[in-house]
């Protein structure tokens, strides 16, 4: 297998997840001046893999400000991704016209990788009916494009097909975790071994879980301590998915200076983990299993068409954070001051959110309960 990435750090920055000033919600503004630190920071620790995404709220716009504007083009990589989705897009055109979008969003001239986002059994339909597969590849062929790959939340049977059915894929964005390597849903391992398979080489997303892997109860945290008290809980899954062969790069989803400082202090001279590491998080898994949680990983896609805008994610964290800590009082609280106007009882059912779930999650089932013990 040929790693397309032949140079920078094995960390990506992701740039779903970008600091926001005001309350930090999806609607209120990017903080560019922070954002354009932590490029600065990341570039200089040696650095150059940006993934942002045509629905990724402000995020190409900002990209342009904080990367593209400021620094040479053959000095990074970016990625963006095309959604053909009907959160996304609800024709052939506004699909295909995604891709002239974010090029001017961005500034970029081209993207060095372009994904085919989130695909699943419930979208793969339109990518095929739609003819997007040969549009990537004709943009490849113009130049728009350097490398074209897919991004993927589904099962491997199907990541299986889709690479058979397409052989031209040079790459898959997978999640991968030490928490969802063995999930029967998320099938993690499975889906790597398809790309074993196909020799694809993969880039990770959801590392960290969207953030569940870095902050974690006390007896969860405890096995880490005593085995590194120098590293942080999010290293452990970091370097997890990183220590992976076929794996290029590790998409993290910084949201603060702070989160760049840790992820680069162990990414600049990375190091796989050893026997003992692996069995110390295999321990922490043990530990972090016997908790009952919503796995959401906050990408957000469910949000943006919720006719009653309830901000899902967000909710869905208070109630997580319940769960793993305990302390009822303190999170009806907080629930209790965050949503003071639009709640999980406001929910219509109108299903919209569980279609663009790609996690497959009862969204509507877990609002019911998530009202039934905050409200």
């Amino acid at each position: 297998m040929e790693h397309l990435i032949k140079d920078g750090l094995k960390l990506g920055f992701g740039l779903m997840r970008l600091p926001r000033l005001g309350e930090g919600k999806e609607k209120d503004p990017i903080d560019v001046e922070q954002f354009k630190v932590m490029v600065d920071k990341f570039i200089a620790s040696g650095g150059k893999y940006f993934d942002t995404a045509f629905v990724y709220t402000g995020s190409e716009a900002a990209t342009k400000e904080a990367l593209c504007d400021r620094y040479p083009r053959e000095s990074y990589y970016l990625a963006s991704k095309l959604n053909a989705s009907d959160f996304a897009a609800k024709t052939e055109e506004e699909a295909k016209a995604e891709l002239r979008t974010s090029l001017e969003r961005t500034g970029a001239g081209y993207f060095d990788f372009y994904l085919l986002h989130a695909l699943g059994e419930d979208n793969i339909n339109k990518y095929e009916d739609y003819g997007i597969w040969d549009f990537v590849w004709d943009a490849k062929a113009k130049g728009l494009v350097k490398h074209a790959g897919l991004s993927f939340h589904d099962k491997a049977d199907l990541l299986d097909k889709i690479l058979t059915d397409h052989p031209e894929t040079e790459f898959v964005q997978l999640q991968i975790n030490y928490l969802d390597w063995e999930d029967p849903d998320i099938q993690s391992r499975a889906c790597y071994e398809v790309c074993v398979k196909h020799d694809k080489p993969v880039i990770v997303m959801e590392p960290v879980r969207g953030g569940l892997l870095a902050s974690m109860p006390d007896r969860v945290t405890k096995v880490f301590r005593e085995a590194d008290p120098d590293a942080s809980t999010a290293s452990w899954a970091v370097r997890y998915a990183a220590s992976l062969p076929n794996v290029s790069v590790v998409l993290s989803g910084m949201s603060s200076i702070g989160q760049m400082d840790d992820n680069l202090s162990y990414m600049r001279d990375f190091k796989p983990l050893d026997d003992r590491e692996k069995d110390v998080i295999a321990r922490a898994l043990e530990v972090l299993l016997d908790v009952d949680r919503i796995p959401c990983t906050a990408c957000r896609y469910c949000a943006p068409g919720c006719p009653m805008e309830i901000d899902i994610p967000r909710i869905f964290n208070v109630m997580n954070n319940y769960k793993i800590y305990g302390d009822l009082d303190k999170y009806r609280g907080i629930y209790q001051r965050r949503f003071r106007k639009v709640r999980a009882s406001d929910c219509i059912k109108c299903g919209q959110c569980e279609g663009a779930c790609p996690q497959h999650l009862p969204i509507m089932d877990l609002l019911d309960e998530v009202a039934a013990v905050m409200e």
